[in-house]
This record gives structure tokens, sequence and C-alpha cells, in this order.
């Protein structure tokens, strides 16, 4: 089954990931005329003209990850278990987000339901773990979705952090030699780079919940099975603020209880004087465009990326530090729990 038995991990990474990019960009036109057709569409909100726009773009991402994936574990059958395991809980993630553009799930029945999906990780642990451990995968596949999915809403800002993410967590499985993973990364990588070219202002798509779920789920699949845990935590950040922000002033509300932010005369957003506060919000303090408000997110999802890569060269298989060194191996018993 090994095709090119010559190529490192590295290669088949990259070309894992020019694949994905190409199918998606190629895709994507066709479907955003097959969603048009089928009515699949909602109205941007943030801008004055409410222009109507396809929906649910995630399947785009999905067939441009699921064939750099398929690569991969074509090209390296050492690594085909693992790799299908992480396919199989992203294709399930896929469907429930397609679920919830389709009929909209409470907020309960999607956390239960990702819950489910992200099971068959558990299946890709090391042997050597604990039963809370292993009961923490599938919980951090479901809370790892809904943060990439609650941080939404502006043009290209859910597909735009996702590539910040996704980017900052190959360079740092690199540093690392955690070249293995670098497969999964680089697949949705290179599909959502392609998904930005129609996502990005002005949008000609929309991910939907089908496409920010699944960029969660990829990045909490390569934090456990790279052990890459604490470095997706960091380039996750924005979307724990977000969360934080909007579970302190609102707590759980179903989606039909959120006001939009609002667009005022010429364009700008403006955030309404009640509801829940969020990092869109902390970010529209004042008038600004839709365009800017999604760069300066970029921007703090940047930072977050370059903390991650600094903590992978930091770590001590990097600059061999022994105090680190000791500190992770008593991180490590907790493993066993």
């Amino acid at each position: 089954m090994i095709i090119l038995p010559q190529l490192p991990l590295y290669v088949i990474a990259i070309i894992c990931g020019l694949l994905a990019f190409s199918v998606t960009h190629l895709s994507m036109p066709r479907i955003i005329k097959k969603l048009e057709k089928a009515d699949i569409v909602g109205k941007d909100l943030h801008k004055s003209w409410k222009p109507i726009v396809a929906e649910m773009g995630g399947f785009g991402i999905l067939f441009g990850f699921i064939i750099g994936m398929f690569s991969g574990i074509y090209m390296h059958d050492l690594l085909a278990f693992p790799l299908c395991i992480v396919l199989i809980v992203i294709l399930l993630v896929g469907i429930i987000g397609i679920t919830d553009d389709l009929l909209v799930l409470s907020s309960k029945e999607k956390f239960f339901l990702l819950f489910l999906a992200g099971l068959p990780l558990i299946w890709a642990a090391p042997s050597n773990v604990g039963l809370l451990y292993l009961i923490s995968i599938p919980i951090a596949i479901s809370i790892g979705s809904n943060l990439t999915n609650m941080l939404a809403g502006l043009n290209g800002i859910e597909s735009g952090l996702g590539i910040i993410s996704l980017a900052s967590l190959t360079i740092s499985c690199i540093i690392l030699g955690k070249y293995d993973v670098t497969i999964i990364s680089m697949s949705m990588l290179g599909a959502l780079i392609a998904f930005l070219y129609y996502n990005k202002y002005p949008a000609k798509i929309f991910p939907g919940d089908t496409g920010t779920l699944i960029i969660g789920a990829a990045i909490v699949s390569i934090a456990f099975i790279g052990r890459v845990k604490l470095i997706a935590f960091i380039v996750l950040m924005p979307n724990i603020i977000d969360a934080a922000m909007k579970f302190y002033s609102a707590g759980v509300m179903e989606r039909q209880q959120f006001k939009p932010t609002q667009v005022d005369d010429e364009g700008n957003l403006i955030r309404p004087e009640t509801g829940f506060k969020s990092l869109i919000r902390l970010v529209i303090r004042r008038p600004i465009t839709e365009k800017q408000a999604v760069h300066i997110i970029w921007g703090i999802g940047l930072i977050f990326g370059i903390l991650g890569i600094f903590v992978a060269l930091t770590m001590p298989d990097v600059i061999g530090n022994q105090t680190l060194a000791n500190f992770l191996q008593i991180k490590e018993m907790f493993y066993h729990i």
C-alpha cells in the first residue's frame, strides 16, 4: 500500500495539504451554485444591503479534508489506523453540523451528539492511560467543536482563525518532530485556505456549523494524537475568551435569543445597548467596518498562535531544559488516572 516509501512524512503532509486545497478550491463554485439553487441561503446581517449568501459551505472543507486524509493513508499505511480514526471523527462531526444547519439542534443536543462523535478517538489513545483521560477525549471534542462554532458570524472570521490556529499547530508539531499529525493539520489547513477565498469579505458563502464544528474537532484530534494539548489550548484562546464572555454575561442561551450585532447607516458595526458580551463586541466598542473587526480578531489569534509556537520552541526536547522535563514527567503521571 505504500506507494512512495522514500517520501518523508513532512513531504506527504505537504502533498495532502495541496490536494485538500485543490479539491476545495475547485469544488466551491459548484457547491455555491448548488446551495443557491436548493435555496440553502441566508442574509448577511452585517451589511446594510443584507445580501443573500449561500450557507453550509463546510461541505467544501469536508471534501478537501477527506481527499487529503485518504491520500495520507494511501501513502503511509503505518499511520492508517490513527488517520482513519480522525477521519471518522471529523465526518461524524460534519454530519452533526449538517443536521444543525438544517434542523437547528439545541445546545444540549449538539453537545451530546458531539460527545458521541468524539468517542472513536479513544481507540487512538495510548494504551497506558487511565479512564478519566479516555473520558476527557470526547468531552474535549465536544467543547473544542463548540468553541470554534461560537466565535463566528463575520465574513472570514471562522476560516481565518482556523487557518491561524492550524498553521501554528503545524509549525509547532514540526518543531517537536511530530510529523505524523501534520498530515491531519495540513489536510484541514489546505482546505481552509481554499475556502477563505470564497468566505472572506464580501463572502460568497458561509461555512455554517458544517464548517465551524469540524475546525475545532480537527484541532482537538491533533492535540490528543500529537500530545500537544497545551499548544492547542493556547491557539484556541481567542475562542475560549469569547465563550467565557458569553457564558459570564448570558449563560447558555439558544441562538434564537441572541440579538445580532447592528449596522449603522455608514455600514459600520455597532454593538447593541443590551445583550451578551463577546470578543467581537469587545472589539467594536466604537463603530468600525466588518473587515476591520475581522482583521483585529485575526490579529488576536495570530498573537496566541505565535505564543503557541514559542511554547513548542521551549519544550525540553528542543532546548534540553531538565527542570521543565521533570515537570512534564510529573504531568505524565496524570495520564494513568
